[in-house]
């Protein structure tokens, strides 16, 4: 079992920047691969960056690409977003999530076995 716990969401103007955080507790959390997602409001769960279980390769969205880096730092089971040059169109909730030994495209879809509960982005313009 593994558990979840995103922070350093909160409310920035367009243009800035936030760190979101995933603080992972139970399992060892190098042998997971990391993904982030956002969900807008009335909207689908869409992908946005994914790390892949050997930390050696990540996917981005297209939407997000050059703009959002995935990072992990397994001393401390710990996984991050860095967002920058926000825009007001990302404003949502974001998750993150954790499944066991996966590396490849499959991340970008939603088939994780572990979800957090969320923290709220909102980007004013």
């Amino acid at each position: 079992q593994v558990q979840l716990v995103e922070s350093g969401g909160g409310l920035v103007q367009a243009g800035g920047s936030l760190r979101l955080s995933c603080a992972a507790s139970g399992r060892i959390f190098s042998s997971y691969a990391v993904g982030w997602f956002l969900q807008a409001p009335g909207k689908e769960r869409e992908f946005v960056a994914a790390m892949a279980w050997t930390g050696v390769t990540t996917y981005y969205a297209d939407s997000v690409k050059g703009r959002f880096t995935i990072s992990r730092d397994n001393a401390k089971n710990t996984a991050y977003l860095q967002m920058n040059s926000l825009k007001p169109e990302d404003t949502a909730v974001y998750f993150c999530a954790a499944v066991r030994y996966r590396s490849g495209s499959s991340l970008r879809e939603r088939a994780y076995d572990y979800w957090g509960q969320g923290t709220q982005v909102t980007v004013s313009s």
